[in-house]
């Protein structure tokens, strides 16, 4: 429940409905439109928008399997480093004018959640608001009513199938978003994954031609790229690593030069602020490399593997229970096809046996070498760092920057950084006592 106006409020929860109170009508809740009082006040998003004076807030939406959360992060980052007071929403939370306001929810929130920080960012004095938009809201069209500035797709790959039931249906539900005439920026090197209106569709890409090209690149030391914009080339840096990063920052650069009037040059400049978003390829220690990320897709879990391909890898991974199945043994090809030592273990199993969970992702690793299987997150984590050899590189993949691992519908505090802290902190120590000893 909101303030609508003084003394009055607002709800979408017909429970809350009374005297005093609007009933905010969604694509969601208008079957249970029945079980209002009659003198009810009804309002529709659309016309919430206009109370609240929404109309002229630029808003960006960004969608895509992978990549969503990074790349609404850059463009945060540089409108706000570019004097733009801006909102950002998602799975982070809510952000505004660099102030974090809310935590961790969903990635895209209910309607009147989505609609009352885009308010309270327009009461900031804000002309931008940057949020990610997820298959889940745009079937159930948490979205209604919200006019974009400018809509982001950055690729399309197998996830959500528990929701969606089959790849086809989930690209289907992406390609929604895109029909419209609204500006529009598109993966051109993954275009034909989906559907979308071509009219105001400007593109991206490092393979195909397209409006906004990565003409040259480095991983070296993080990521140094050159953009071409139709003839206008611009460089950028970051700390960054990794190709598929690569492709988050050129939307990035890319988005902010579609719906501002700063120059190429100008918003390249700003790229180098931006430090990362937590838990995404977030380095916990550099000797040994220990890397922490949100990787819980095959597709994601290859383009983290693949970005330190010239490394010996050793990678600490799971697979989510009570959602898609099918994913589980692609899991366990693409760690194999990078990993040398695999730590197989428990990711929020939910209501499922985590040992259940581990038998469907090893299933088609049969006979493979250095496959390990440890129900156990924190036993694995702390195996997996005490077995790290010297030039090797952990990877810890799935739950990223997240608080909690959820078993049997509990919500159990726990942190992949803070343990893997915790175990350096443990074998440093025994090493140096074993080297004092001697």
């Amino acid at each position: 429940m909101y303030q609508l106006k003084e003394n009055i409020y607002i709800t979408e929860d017909t429970r809350e409905a009374k005297k005093g109170v609007y009933f905010l009508k969604t694509a969601q809740n208008s079957k249970y439109i029945d079980n209002l009082d009659e003198n009810t006040k009804i309002i529709t998003p659309k016309e919430l928008i206009e109370i609240w004076n929404l109309q002229n807030l630029k808003v960006v939406g960004i969608t895509g399997t992978n990549g969503k959360t990074t790349t609404a992060a850059i463009i945060y980052s540089v409108l706000t480093d570019l004097g733009y007071i801006t909102g950002l929403q998602g799975t982070r939370g809510f952000f505004l004018d660099d102030k974090r306001l809310e935590d961790k929810s969903l990635t895209t929130p209910s309607i009147l959640q989505t609609l009352h920080n885009m308010k309270l960012a327009a009461d900031k004095g804000a002309e931008y608001f940057v949020m990610e938009v997820s298959s889940h809201a745009i079937d159930q069209n948490r979205i209604e009513d919200i006019k974009f500035a400018l809509k982001i797709f950055t690729n399309v790959t197998q996830d959500h199938l528990d929701y969606h039931k089959t790849v086809a249906e989930y690209r289907a539900v992406k390609s929604r978003f895109f029909l419209d005439e609204s500006l529009k920026l598109i993966n051109k090197d993954e275009i034909k994954k989906i559907t979308y209106n071509p009219k105001n569709a400007y593109t991206y890409s490092l393979d195909e031609p397209s409006s906004f090209k990565i003409d040259a690149f480095s991983l070296t030391g993080g990521i140094t790229a050159a953009i071409n914009n139709m003839g206008t080339i611009a460089t950028f840096k970051s700390n960054l690593v990794g190709l598929f990063n690569v492709y988050n920052l050129a939307a990035a650069v890319a988005g902010v030069k579609l719906i501002t009037p700063n120059s190429l040059e100008e918003i390249c400049d700003k790229v180098e602020n931006f430090g990362g978003v937590s838990g995404r390829m977030e380095v916990i220690s550099h000797n040994p490399t220990v890397i922490v990320d949100f990787a819980h897709t095959p597709d994601g879990m290859i383009k983290v593997l693949e970005s330190i391909k010239d490394r010996d890898i050793a990678v600490v991974f799971g697979a989510g229970g009570d959602r898609d199945r099918d994913k589980r043994p692609k899991m366990g090809l693409a760690a194999a096809k990078f990993a040398k030592k695999l730590y197989v273990t428990s990711d929020n199993p939910r209501s499922e046996d985590p040992q259940a969970i581990i038998n469907e992702i090893i299933k088609p690793l049969t006979g493979k070498e250095g496959v390990q299987t440890i129900a156990d997150r924190k036993e694995a984590i702390f195996k997996a760092v005490k077995e790290l050899e010297k030039d090797e590189v952990l990877l810890i993949l799935g739950k990223g920057d997240e608080t909690y691992i959820e078993i049997n519908n509990q919500k159990i505090p726990f942190d992949d950084r803070e343990i893997a802290r915790e175990a350096l902190k443990k074998f440093k120590s025994q090493a140096q006592e074993t080297t004092a000893q001697q």
